[in-house]
């Protein structure tokens, strides 16, 4: 992609995005993400009805009567992206393709995150990690991480969803907010590392997929192409029986996903490429607020 072109799709994009952070998530990003990550402000003497865990011993014993300590919102979070940049991600029929997508809902999520002083750090990975944009401020900054979503082009076509989040535990030493965008096309399971990763962090799993990713359309003899494998096939797809069974074999898949981010505590959102995504976040904004 030619230079002039990246600069006039990041600034449609930005336009876009940063209309919908102002004007629609604001307030909604504050209440879901603000004040999960508390601070030491001070310590005070202890109240009838003060948890007494939060008791200061040391400070107890210095004036023999008890203090407590004092905990406030932090003020500033770190907000990290994880975004799947794998050969799955170029798959689209509908309205745009998923990597499309996912540029436009990270970027709102950017967006939202410098309106609240936050900063922001992007991880792009497949089956290993791609590239690590490390956490700062600013419009700049969130240009930059636009651009490279545009015209990123990553060396493998395979994914790993649990190295992307193993780095995150290991790269991310203070506690963050994680946004995993993925189609979850992976055929490795990634159970403990969501749970690990999602009790030193706060991780929110977001999957963008193909509506024919999930329904056969019926166009009788079709080549179909793994983009990940690159394996090729044709598939009759005016069978019934066939266009039934990759249903099945679609919601079988969902199914343990949501069960996977169940038992990992992970909060979570399905977006079709022909949705609204503006919807689908806030109502997942709403969830957690």
């Amino acid at each position: 992609m030619e230079t002039s072109e990246i600069i006039k799709k990041v600034r449609k994009i930005e336009i876009k995005t940063r209309g919908l952070s102002s004007n629609i998530f604001a307030g909604q990003y504050h209440s879901a993400f603000k004040g999960r990550g508390m601070a030491f402000s001070e310590v005070r003497e202890y109240q009838y009805g003060d948890d007494v865990r939060d008791i200061d011993w040391n400070v107890t014993a210095r004036f023999h009567k008890p203090f407590i300590k004092v905990f406030e919102e932090e003020r500033e979070l770190t907000v990290m992206l994880l975004i799947d940049v794998s050969g799955s991600q170029d798959f689209g029929t509908q309205h745009q393709m998923a990597r499309d997508m996912v540029t436009e809902i990270a970027a709102t999520i950017a967006f939202s995150a410098i309106q609240n002083n936050d900063k922001i750090g992007v991880i792009f990975f497949s089956d290993k990690i791609e590239k690590y944009i490390p956490p700062k401020k600013g419009r700049k900054h969130i240009l930059y991480i636009i651009r490279e979503m545009l015209d990123f082009h990553a060396d493998s076509c395979h994914t790993n969803i649990a190295q992307a989040v193993e780095f995150l535990t290991s790269v991310s030493k203070r506690r963050c907010t994680a946004f995993l965008l993925s189609d979850f096309y992976d055929r490795k399971d990634f159970l403990q590392q969501l749970t690990i990763a999602n009790r030193k962090h706060d991780l929110v799993a977001i999957q963008v997929y193909d509506k024919r990713g999930r329904d056969l359309p019926d166009v009788g003899l079709m080549k179909v192409v793994d983009a990940e494998t690159g394996f090729e096939q044709y598939i009759d797809t005016s069978s019934k029986k066939l266009r039934e069974a990759y249903r099945r074999y679609w919601l079988k898949r969902q199914n343990e996903l949501k069960e996977t981010f169940t038992k990992s505590n992970v909060d979570s959102v399905s977006i079709a490429t022909d949705e609204d995504f503006v919807k689908a976040l806030l109502g997942l904004f709403k969830q957690r607020g």
